[in-house]
């Protein structure tokens, strides 16, 4: 899992991906372990980091189960993981972070 979220998080960075956070929500109840939100500098931006994600991570055997895409977020499911591509706008608006460290902390 370890080698699986550097390749993630070093592509995304590679790419010019803004504020990766990786979520460890494998000791709590959620419906992934874990969780990796990025901002992207625009919606063309987020589009194009997908095409990366799909280009490198697909041929080292990852499979994407789903990917919901709208305008300025898109969702990537890799059954275990959920990567969430975001635009400033989209991430000021959901605070995803906040609820997922509201869930580790509520289990404290």
């Amino acid at each position: 899992m370890e080698q699986r979220i550097k390749n993630i998080t070093k592509i995304l960075d590679d790419k010019k991906a803004i504020d990766i956070e990786v979520f460890d929500l494998s000791k709590d109840d959620y419906l992934v372990d874990y969780v990796i939100i990025t901002t992207t500098l625009n919606e063309k931006h987020g589009t194009s980091l997908l095409t990366y994600l799909k280009e490198d991570l697909k041929p080292l055997g990852e499979e994407f189960l789903r990917v919901e895409e709208e305008s300025g977020w898109t969702i990537i499911d890799l059954g275990d993981m959920l990567i969430h591509l975001m635009t400033k706008e989209y991430r000021d608006k959901y605070s995803i972070e906040e609820f997922l460290e509201d869930l580790k902390n509520k289990k404290d």
